[in-house]
Protein backbone atom coordinates (compact mmCIF):
# COMPACT_ATOMS: atom_id res chain seq x y z
CA UNK A 1 0.00 0.00 0.00
CA UNK A 2 3.01 2.30 -0.03
CA UNK A 3 2.20 3.28 -3.60
CA UNK A 4 -1.02 4.93 -2.39
CA UNK A 5 0.95 7.19 -0.04
CA UNK A 6 2.10 9.17 -3.10
CA UNK A 7 -1.45 10.48 -3.37
CA UNK A 8 -0.67 12.79 -0.42
CA UNK A 9 0.88 15.23 -2.87
CA UNK A 10 -2.53 15.63 -4.54
CA UNK A 11 -4.54 16.76 -1.48
CA UNK A 12 -5.44 20.07 -3.09
CA UNK A 13 -6.67 18.28 -6.20
CA UNK A 14 -8.80 16.04 -3.98
CA UNK A 15 -10.31 19.11 -2.35
CA UNK A 16 -11.01 20.55 -5.79
CA UNK A 17 -12.83 17.37 -6.83
CA UNK A 18 -14.86 17.48 -3.60
CA UNK A 19 -15.69 21.17 -4.02
CA UNK A 20 -16.71 20.83 -7.67
CA UNK A 21 -18.80 17.71 -7.07
CA UNK A 22 -20.64 19.05 -4.03
CA UNK A 23 -21.04 22.49 -5.57
CA UNK A 24 -22.52 21.09 -8.77
CA UNK A 25 -25.01 18.96 -6.85
CA UNK A 26 -26.06 21.90 -4.68
CA UNK A 27 -26.59 24.06 -7.76
CA UNK A 28 -28.58 21.20 -9.32
CA UNK A 29 -30.85 20.99 -6.27
CA UNK A 30 -30.88 24.69 -5.35
CA UNK A 31 -31.55 26.33 -8.71
CA UNK A 32 -35.06 24.84 -9.14
CA UNK A 33 -35.86 25.92 -5.59
CA UNK A 34 -34.66 29.42 -6.36
CA UNK A 35 -36.74 29.59 -9.54
CA UNK A 36 -39.77 28.08 -7.80
CA UNK A 37 -41.00 31.44 -6.56
CA UNK A 38 -42.69 32.51 -3.34
CA UNK A 39 -45.06 29.54 -3.10
CA UNK A 40 -42.21 27.02 -3.14
CA UNK A 41 -40.07 29.24 -0.90
CA UNK A 42 -42.89 29.23 1.65
CA UNK A 43 -43.04 25.44 1.59
CA UNK A 44 -39.27 25.14 1.96
CA UNK A 45 -39.12 27.85 4.62
CA UNK A 46 -41.80 26.18 6.72
CA UNK A 47 -39.16 23.56 7.60
CA UNK A 48 -37.67 26.09 10.03
CA UNK A 49 -40.53 25.29 12.43
CA UNK A 50 -38.58 22.15 13.35
CA UNK A 51 -35.80 24.32 14.77
CA UNK A 52 -38.16 26.76 16.50
CA UNK A 53 -38.46 29.48 13.82
CA UNK A 54 -42.09 30.00 12.89
CA UNK A 55 -42.07 33.44 11.24
CA UNK A 56 -41.41 34.51 7.61
CA UNK A 57 -41.29 31.09 5.93
CA UNK A 58 -41.07 32.66 2.45
CA UNK A 59 -37.95 34.60 3.48
CA UNK A 60 -36.30 31.53 5.02
CA UNK A 61 -37.17 29.39 2.01
CA UNK A 62 -35.69 32.00 -0.32
CA UNK A 63 -32.55 32.16 1.82
CA UNK A 64 -32.24 28.35 1.77
CA UNK A 65 -32.58 28.33 -2.03
CA UNK A 66 -29.98 31.10 -2.39
CA UNK A 67 -27.57 29.31 -0.06
CA UNK A 68 -27.91 26.08 -2.04
CA UNK A 69 -27.68 27.59 -5.54
CA UNK A 70 -25.23 30.45 -5.01
CA UNK A 71 -23.40 28.54 -2.27
CA UNK A 72 -22.84 25.69 -4.71
CA UNK A 73 -21.23 28.08 -7.18
CA UNK A 74 -19.08 29.67 -4.47
CA UNK A 75 -17.96 26.21 -3.36
CA UNK A 76 -16.82 25.39 -6.88
CA UNK A 77 -14.73 28.53 -7.27
CA UNK A 78 -13.59 28.51 -3.64
CA UNK A 79 -14.73 32.05 -2.85
CA UNK A 80 -15.77 32.97 0.73
CA UNK A 81 -15.42 29.25 1.28
CA UNK A 82 -15.66 28.97 5.06
CA UNK A 83 -18.69 31.27 5.46
CA UNK A 84 -20.45 29.32 2.69
CA UNK A 85 -19.66 26.05 4.48
CA UNK A 86 -21.14 27.46 7.69
CA UNK A 87 -24.33 28.55 5.91
CA UNK A 88 -24.64 25.15 4.23
CA UNK A 89 -24.17 23.41 7.60
CA UNK A 90 -27.07 25.46 9.00
CA UNK A 91 -29.15 24.68 5.90
CA UNK A 92 -28.47 20.96 6.27
CA UNK A 93 -29.28 21.01 10.01
CA UNK A 94 -32.69 22.50 9.20
CA UNK A 95 -33.18 19.94 6.40
CA UNK A 96 -32.27 17.06 8.74
CA UNK A 97 -34.58 18.42 11.46
CA UNK A 98 -37.36 18.69 8.89
CA UNK A 99 -36.95 15.06 7.82
CA UNK A 100 -36.78 13.86 11.41
CA UNK A 101 -39.72 16.04 12.48
CA UNK A 102 -41.94 14.91 9.62
CA UNK A 103 -41.44 11.25 10.46
CA UNK A 104 -38.91 10.27 7.79
CA UNK A 105 -36.57 8.95 10.45
CA UNK A 106 -32.83 8.72 10.27
CA UNK A 107 -32.94 7.16 6.81
CA UNK A 108 -34.76 10.21 5.45
CA UNK A 109 -32.45 12.66 7.22
CA UNK A 110 -29.21 10.83 6.48
CA UNK A 111 -28.35 12.70 3.28
CA UNK A 112 -28.66 16.09 4.98
CA UNK A 113 -26.66 14.81 7.97
CA UNK A 114 -23.95 13.47 5.66
CA UNK A 115 -23.69 16.79 3.85
CA UNK A 116 -23.59 18.74 7.12
CA UNK A 117 -20.70 16.58 8.34
CA UNK A 118 -18.80 17.02 5.07
CA UNK A 119 -19.25 20.80 5.23
CA UNK A 120 -18.13 20.78 8.87
CA UNK A 121 -14.93 19.01 7.86
CA UNK A 122 -14.39 21.37 4.93
CA UNK A 123 -14.91 24.34 7.25
CA UNK A 124 -11.75 23.31 9.11
CA UNK A 125 -9.74 22.11 6.11
CA UNK A 126 -10.38 25.08 3.84
CA UNK A 127 -10.71 25.22 0.06
CA UNK A 128 -7.19 24.14 -0.84
CA UNK A 129 -4.70 25.65 -3.27
CA UNK A 130 -6.97 25.64 -6.32
CA UNK A 131 -9.43 28.29 -5.19
CA UNK A 132 -10.07 32.00 -5.40
CA UNK A 133 -9.57 32.22 -1.60
CA UNK A 134 -6.10 30.63 -1.69
CA UNK A 135 -3.44 32.44 0.27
Amino acid sequence: MAYLSKLNQYKDFGLLITRVGLGAMFIYHGYPKLMGGPHLWGEIGSATKYVGITFAPVFWGFMAAIVEALGGFLLIVGLVFRPVCLLLIINMIVAAASHLGSGDGLMGASHAIDDALIFAGLLFIGPGRYSVDKK
